[in-house]
């Protein structure tokens, strides 16, 4: 038998709200399975089993604040689980009486129009799952008849299959109540005020900056290799596969890591922790502000097919704030650019616990001295910040060293 607990989702979390279950008592799970949602600072995140078995008992109703390290079940047959990449603090105690989670105005309306609010737990519709007076109202009124079928126009479920949105929860805004794309962009922005976010990357930078003696390497790379290489490649692809810029980035990224190990991985308590995998954090802006790096996993096992794949998944499910925990807590190291919008050179803080971020400046057409000869070439500018305790400015520059000669040679693999 195994305790599942909440899991730390980053170096700034201290609690979550959990929205809803997967899964009941019985149900058998497996590693890897998303059982629950809970709501943070950086959106709903998916929240991953650990371990495999049945599921003995829910400990947390929905609609209860959980503090990191707080028993969330019990796994019947469970594996023992699987360190997560963050400390995490000691289990606190939790109560199980069950918490609703109703604001005072709707509580008031239930207990006027007779509604029972137990039967409303796991389907608030306020933030973090909140039952707040429209859905007391809703659940008040008489059951009518048969539900209609959902108007939905092909954009819109073009856009809530992007987005991964349930069309079937959004009230349409188009003639006879049809739903529009609109309504979907509408019902995938995030719903949580920015300085909520802006608090949790205060909280994380702080940290780092605080507790982490950063070293700054930059370097300026020719990129005319890679990019003749992308435009070949680009055109023998129809244009929905064709591959973006970053995409041999990344794997040009991997490949210097297993050159150069000791920038991918963890510095926890005291001690330097290389990791074997590869998992590169991808920094995303946020429509409302602030940004998440979720990782993307194993990118130097995968094709550029695949990273392409990765990458219109993680994207828009990043802004819509549909994270899976393991995106959450995996990336051994972050990547960080800001070349689309015409930043040179970037220099990014670190999240704690990694030891080490790059940065990608935007590709410049700029003089290169090749062969004796002066010309006008691509050049970006790639930075790293590292962590002093775990590595020095030489092995650093070993490392943006491999990083150009990978580049030079995308067809490599």
């Amino acid at each position: 038998m195994a305790d599942f607990v909440m899991p730390s989702l980053g170096a700034d979390m201290e609690s979550a709200t959990l929205v809803k279950w997967h899964v009941k008592p019985g149900d058998a799970v497996k590693r890897g399975d998303i059982i629950a949602e809970v709501d943070t600072d950086k959106g709903i995140i998916d929240v991953e089993c650990f371990q495999s078995g049945i599921i003995e008992k829910l400990v947390i109703e929905p609609g209860a604040k959980i503090p990191v390290g707080a028993l969330l079940a019990v796994i019947q047959g469970g594996e023992a689980p699987v360190a997560a990449a963050t400390p995490v603090p000691a289990p606190v105690a939790v109560t199980e009486v069950p918490h609703i989670h109703v604001s005072p105005l709707a509580k008031k309306i239930a207990a006027e129009l007779g509604v029972d609010l137990n039967k409303l737990v796991g389907h608030g519709t306020g933030p973090g799952g909140l039952i707040d007076r429209e859905d007391v109202e809703q659940a008040a009124k008489p059951v009518s008849a048969p539900q209609t079928r959902v108007r939905v126009s092909p954009l819109a479920r073009r856009r809530a299959e992007e987005l991964h949105v349930d069309v079937t929860h959004i009230q349409g805004s188009g003639p006879d109540g049809a739903i529009e794309a609109a309504d979907i962009e509408r019902a995938a922005a995030p719903h949580k005020p920015s300085d909520a976010m802006r608090r949790a990357i205060a909280a994380a930078m702080a940290k780092s900056k605080r507790e982490i003696p950063h070293y700054y390497l930059q370097t300026r790379i020719d990129m005319s290799a890679l990019l003749s290489w992308l435009q070949a490649e680009n055109q023998k692809r129809s244009i929905k596969d064709r591959l973006l810029p970053v995409v041999p980035l990344l794997k040009a990224l991997a490949k210097a890591l297993r050159d150069v190990p000791q920038l991918n991985g963890f510095w926890i308590d005291g001690q330097h922790r290389v990791s074997e995998a590869i998992h590169l954090g991808f920094a995303i802006s946020m429509k409302g502000g602030g940004l998440v790096a979720p990782a993307i996993h194993d990118v130097d096992k995968k094709s550029c097919d695949e990273l392409m794949t990765d990458l219109r998944d993680l994207i828009p499910r990043a802004r819509s704030g549909r994270l899976r925990s393991s995106e959450m807590t995996d990336a051994t190291i972050t990547i960080t650019s800001l070349g689309d919008l015409g930043v040179e050179t970037v220099f990014g803080v670190i999240y704690p616990p990694q030891v080490a971020i790059v940065g990608l400046g935007k590709i410049m057409e700029q003089p290169w001295a090749k062969d004796g000869m002066l010309g006008v070439h691509p050049v970006m500018t790639a930075s790293l910040a590292a962590d002093h305790r775990a590595t020095d400015g030489h092995l650093g520059a070993q490392f943006l060293e491999a990083l150009n000669r990978h580049l030079q040679t995308p067809d490599q693999p």
